[in-house]
């Protein structure tokens, strides 16, 4: 008989899902119980597979666009945020519809509008394409924000009054790369304004923080997490610049490649934003199934943060008077 060998795992704390990914499942769990199924959901309410198949196994229907959803149905807004056009839209429609749009993004967009009042062109830091940054640069007239990605783009961009500049930062980024753009924002722009806290959010900086805690101290690190997802991308890129070159993201413990792992004494375990605790008790189980496991967890911050629910949802009588069946 083989005897396994020995696999230390190192567990980041904190990891997987934050406050404004809880909320937004919970707002899809309760309007399903609320109103009966279907509820309609305009884009994946968070960016990962697992937590859309459950929602859809239990009534949610994913859609691409607000044109798909029919008529006498609660349909709701992922938690990465849209532009205005989309409750626009809806209520034109006389769609009654559910916001999950995360309480910090939401932040993010009140402050772009307050800067935008005040006569400045806003500069976004962020990824093209990403549902957050399309969501806020959807909170303005067209040309009022400019995006980059880049120190490069810093030093190319055009604006049409240097003097009259404010920014803005999407919350799924590396920590380490944004404080390189926003430098180079301010050695170019002096004068540029700023939110009055810190755009990027609590759950990205401190996951990032226990990668940096764990990275010099593992052979290997896997990351939890869909591809489509900012802030788990972020993490293996963390994971890779502070001491841990053989880090990658995985979905789920059935994409795991373990024969990449051989002579792996000491393996790194985190979960992005989005990604569910059940994913990590799944690559545990895998793991023990191959290996004589040691489980250590190596927390850097505690979290307590909890957004209340819409008051549609928590206010008796508040919502669709009627819910036709279609």
């Amino acid at each position: 008989m083989t005897i396994p060998a020995p696999l230390t795992i190192l567990l980041a704390a904190p990891r997987g899902f934050c406050a404004g990914v809880d909320r937004a499942i919970q707002i899809v769990e309760t309007a399903l119980a609320r109103y009966g199924a279907p509820v309609y959901v305009r884009h994946e309410i968070v960016h990962n597979r697992f937590v859309v198949e459950s929602l859809e196994a239990k009534g949610a229907v994913f859609v691409d666009e607000l044109t798909e959803v029919p008529d006498g149905v609660p349909v709701v807004f992922s938690a990465h945020g849209v532009p205005k056009s989309v409750p626009q839209a809806a209520e034109a429609r006389g769609l009654f519809y559910l916001d999950a749009t995360c309480p910090l993004v939401s932040k993010v967009h009140r402050e772009a509008e307050r800067h935008f009042d005040e006569g400045k062109q806003i500069v976004l830091i962020g990824h093209a394409g990403h549902p957050e940054v399309i969501g806020t640069m959807g909170q303005l007239p067209e040309g009022a924000v400019v995006l980059v990605e880049t120190v490069a783009d810093v030093a190319a961009m055009e604006v049409a009054d240097p003097e009259n500049l404010a920014f803005a930062t999407q919350t799924t980024l590396s920590v380490d790369e944004t404080s390189e753009i926003l430098a180079a924002l301010q050695a170019r722009f002096p004068a540029i304004a700023g939110p009055k806290k810190e755009d990027i959010c609590y759950a990205t900086t401190n996951r990032q923080a226990a990668v940096k805690a764990i990275a010099p101290k593992v052979d290997a690190l896997l990351v939890l997490g869909a591809p489509n997802s900012s802030n788990s991308k972020r993490l293996v890129e963390v994971a890779k610049t502070h001491g841990c070159p053989r880090a990658q993201l995985v979905q789920r413990a059935a994409d795991i490649d373990w024969s990449a792992l051989d002579g792996v004494a000491r393996l790194g375990i985190t979960a992005g934003a989005s990604a569910p605790e059940v994913l990590v008790e799944e690559v545990l189980d895998a793991a023990r199934a191959r290996f004589d496991v040691t489980v250590e967890e190596l927390r850097t911050a505690t979290e307590n943060i909890v957004f209340k629910l819409p008051r549609a949802l928590t206010v008796e009588g508040a919502g669709p008077a009627v819910r036709e069946r279609v």
